[in-house]
């Protein structure tokens, strides 16, 4: 079979004259047309826009490449921008103005054909929102894509794009790379700008990114999304090096720890393979592997630091749905759980949010001990699974009884390193026996993407994935 070019591959096509931005761009809508009706990943087409871009001249390092941005954060003005919420779809609300994000994204040469599917305010772990309907895994499409980026994780697994916009404040690109069967990374905080309304996003436990077929698409992007905008609260250092020489980079030899149990529950067993296996192809590639992770992965404090927080953020979210639809938004223009969710938040003292704020930072300290020298172990990086689970058939998180515990079963791997701000990886490292993809999530110190890019790219070359295709593809 051979391998669908990536976007790197779709630049140089460009640059050498061996296509069009227009061919590129035709050709990806023609892909959108023929599976989205199974898949429900891109709710906003944007294709004449797109054809219109494609006439213009291009520039950068995705020059002409065909690209699509989730429905949530960055957002070009004029697009619709609903956020997975029935009421500015009903409004047919639009974005207000570009955000920092969105402009890299087109510096960087990507055409936009559209917009992808995601949960309400990115709040769960499932692309199945009551304003859009459920996106499908093109695996198998009786099972979930993840959230809250599986729209965009669909497409692209699906072929219709090469890479696709996501972001992160639990497991957002993580989440959905590890059930697409994609490379996702999250970037460590700060990496890249959340302007020019928001300094930081989710107190800074969310980050903006992509998703992609392969590593060296994302360790390139990162370099385009990666520049300090004024006003930007901080930034994380950037390396010696681009990022996009990152998976051709010999990473030296490290120290990994592995962990496949978890305090909070059970994890299947097809999660703790993927793991191992992980552990023990990176041990052949010369470094050194052991069982230890930070003593801070499980602790319960954390969890109600970051539901306190989450719950302000769903409260403003709920009221600039008012401001935008110009009425007084009600319990009916909310799925139950946003809006419960939202209503605790309005109850949320000043002084219990700066608790929060702080139980975020001490947890941080705690959390990268492991990677110190001095202070712990000095392992460089984390092996875990991405969820305790492989894919939930779609329906199984939205159970209005069951649902919430089951999410609570899944998510014991991710959220952890939101809260930490580090950089994390999911890399597709696994199959069931049923052909489901189950991804490894691998963990750095804070600022350490080369590091980990570097890492992605040794297992890329020794496990190759960029030729397995699922049920649904559009060649």
């Amino acid at each position: 079979m051979s391998e669908t070019p990536d976007a790197t591959e779709l630049a140089r096509m460009v640059r050498d004259g061996e296509a069009s931005a227009a061919e590129l761009i035709n050709a990806a809508v023609a892909r959108s047309e023929a599976v989205n009706n199974k898949l429900n990943a891109v709710i906003h087409p944007l294709y004449e826009q797109a054809r219109s871009a494609a006439r213009q001249p291009v520039d950068g390092p995705f020059a002409g490449v065909p690209f699509l941005t989730k429905d949530l954060m960055c957002a070009e003005a004029g697009d619709p921008y609903h956020a997975g919420n029935k009421a500015l779809r009903d409004a047919n609300a639009v974005a207000e103005h570009d955000t920092n994000l969105a402009v890299m994204f087109r510096d960087a040469g990507l055409i936009n054909i559209g917009r992808t599917n995601t949960p309400e305010f990115g709040g769960t772990i499932t692309t199945e929102p009551a304003s859009h309907g459920p996106c499908r895994n093109p695996w198998n499409t009786d099972y979930s894509t993840g959230g809250s980026s599986g729209g965009s994780a669909a497409a692209v697994a699906a072929g219709v794009v090469p890479i696709g916009h996501a972001n992160d404040g639990g497991g957002s690109i993580r989440i959905p790379a590890s059930e697409c069967g994609l490379f996702g990374l999250k970037p460590s905080r700060g990496r890249v700008s959340h302007g020019p309304s928001h300094g930081e996003a989710w107190g800074g436990a969310a980050i903006e990114g992509v998703v992609s077929r392969s590593v060296r698409d994302s360790a390139t992007m990162l370099d385009a999304i990666s520049r300090v905008w004024p006003g930007d609260p901080y930034h994380a250092p950037l390396p010696s090096q681009p990022f996009s020489t990152a998976p051709t980079s010999e990473p030296g030899k490290l120290r990994v720890g592995l962990l496949t149990t978890s305090a909070w529950g059970a994890v299947h067993p097809e999660c703790v393979t993927a793991v191992e296996r992980t552990g023990q192809l990176l041990e052949q590639l010369g470094h050194e592997v052991d069982y230890g992770a930070p003593e801070a992965m499980f602790t319960d404090d954390f969890f109600e630091d970051f539901r306190v927080v989450l719950s302000v953020v769903m409260a403003l979210d709920v009221a600039d749905v008012g401001r935008r639809i110009g009425r007084t938004a009600t319990k009916d223009d909310f799925e139950s759980d946003t809006w419960a969710l939202a209503k605790s938040g309005t109850t949320v003292s000043g002084t219990e949010y700066l608790e929060a704020i702080e139980g975020f930072q001490r947890y941080t300290r705690h959390m990268l001990d492991w990677w110190s020298p001095s202070e712990g172990t000095g392992h460089d990086l984390l092996i875990t699974p991405v969820i305790a689970e492989p894919p939930p058939r779609i329906g199984v998180l939205r159970d209005p009884v069951t649902g919430g515990q089951r999410q609570g079963d899944l998510l014991k791997f991710t959220a952890q390193f939101n809260v930490s701000g580090q950089p994390a990886m999911s890399v597709p490292m696994h199959w069931t026996s049923d052909d489901l993809p189950v991804g490894v999530q691998v963990v750095g110190a804070y600022a350490s993407e080369f590091q980990l890019l570097s890492v992605a790219g040794q297992l890329e070359m020794a496990a190759p994935w960029a030729n397995r295709r699922p049920t649904v593809f559009a060649e």
